[in-house]
């Protein structure tokens, strides 16, 4: 079965590497937003903000973060996981610091995202319950090529941990 996932991402810097991954089919994904689509939602405020993330969160049975350099501890990434682990929606990282972008470069690796955020009253970081996988490879296509084979299955894994949880 396909599944259909929300794709979080910091948007500026990673947008090559997460329209990448999006393009790759294994899972159905959210429509893509344009940099003018986006500065009108932004221009809403936050409950605009919110307001969409919630629409495009709709139908969806996981978060696919795709954790970037500077993805990790960002206002609307956290509130993306949170929402998504709220709605009961599986959630999963990948890391893409090793995929190239639009001028060819990589960037540096960044932290868990979900190293930031708590999990319930536990004491816990939800990175205790969630994965978030550094695909491997020593180059972009290699790291490409681990992503389009294990993508399917770390969405299926993430739905089953949250419906554990």
């Amino acid at each position: 079965m396909t599944r259909k996932a929300f794709y979080s991402f910091h948007y500026k810097p990673d947008n090559w590497r997460a329209a990448t991954v999006r393009n790759i089919g294994a899972i159905e994904g959210n429509k893509p937003t344009t940099d003018n689509d986006w500065e009108t939602i932004a221009r809403g405020g936050d409950d605009a903000i919110k307001r969409w993330i919630t629409t495009q969160m709709q139908g969806r049975t996981c978060a696919v973060v795709l954790v970037g350099t500077n993805t990790a501890n960002r206002k609307w990434i956290n509130y993306e996981i949170v929402k998504a682990w709220d709605d009961g929606l599986g959630v999963v990282g990948i890391h893409i610091h090793g995929l190239k972008d639009s001028a060819q470069a990589i960037s540096t690796k960044g932290s868990n995202p979900f190293d930031y955020i708590g999990y319930g009253n536990t004491g816990k970081k939800l990175s205790s319950i969630v994965k978030c996988y550094d695909p491997a490879g020593q180059s972009s296509q290699e790291r490409y090529d681990w992503i389009v084979k294990h993508l399917a299955n770390a969405v299926e894994e993430a739905v089953k941990i949250r419906g554990n949880h």
